[in-house]
């Protein structure tokens, strides 16, 4: 049985992420809002069952391929068995954790079926990487994470705030990391608004929308971030940002 296999065979990085998208997708729906669904399907008293994600975003329980080998890598077998001896909640976390290391075998095995080279593989590992577990998500942890890393954040901004440096957003807005009181937010949004028309202090060019931009800590002028031969990566370490003409009127004094 399975899973599109016949009719659907990825053959690049970014389709065979797409498939392991839709697989997960669809099993994250069996585990969760189709959850009471899923527990009825999964009897005891039938057969091995297997919990299949289809590419198209679809789940179904169904008895193992008959085929040996199967076409494709097989889900763990009899999931239904151990319905009545666990919690749901424990049952459901194992299901998931057994779907994540299914998730993982399809993937990789149409990456060894085409022939994926060294640097491919990294890549769609790195995409899958970035994407949370179904035992996250059934668990709740992948919230966590996701709250974690927010609060990690804003203790980073506060944190850079003292430095009060100065970056633009891609998407054209001033977003100045400056002491989180309610004065100096009113004075932030009031420079969103006056920022409108800014020039670059280099090439004398206006704002653009996918640009990265950079203030000067001294001048306060407006940078392209290429202009000045800064990255997003390389300003988020910066203290105290000088532009190129400040740097050199310290240095001649």
């Amino acid at each position: 049985m399975e899973g599109g296999a016949a009719l659907y065979n990825p053959r690049t990085v970014e389709e065979v992420f797409k498939d392991f998208k839709g697989r997960r997708a669809a099993i994250v729906k069996a585990l969760t809002t189709d959850v009471q669904e899923f527990y009825q399907k999964c009897d005891p008293e039938k057969e091995n069952l297997c919990l299949y994600g289809l590419p198209n975003e679809e789940w179904e329980v169904n008895l193992p391929a008959e085929e040996v080998p199967p076409e494709l890598p097989e889900p763990a077998l009899g999931i239904n068995f151990a319905r009545d001896g666990l919690s749901e909640k424990e049952w459901l976390s194992l299901v998931a954790i057994h779907s994540d290391a299914w998730l993982l075998s399809v993937s990789f095995y149409f990456g060894s079926r085409f022939a994926f080279h060294k640097e491919d593989r990294k890549r769609l590992f790195n995409m899958i990487n970035e994407v949370p577990t179904i035992f996250e998500v059934v668990t709740g942890m992948a919230k966590k994470q996701a709250k974690d890393k927010s609060s990690s954040g804003a203790n980073q901004n506060g944190n850079k705030s003292k430095s009060n440096s100065k970056m633009r957003t891609s998407d054209g807005k001033s977003s100045k990391t400056m002491q989180a009181n309610e004065e100096e937010e009113e004075i932030d949004e009031e420079d969103e608004e006056d920022h409108g028309e800014t020039l670059c202090g280099t090439c004398g060019d206006s704002d653009g929308a996918d640009e990265f931009w950079i203030c000067c800590d001294l001048c306060e002028k407006w940078f392209h971030g290429k202009c000045v031969k800064i990255t997003p990566a390389r300003a988020e370490h910066i203290k105290q940002y000088k532009c190129p003409s400040c740097s050199n009127k310290r240095a001649r004094a």
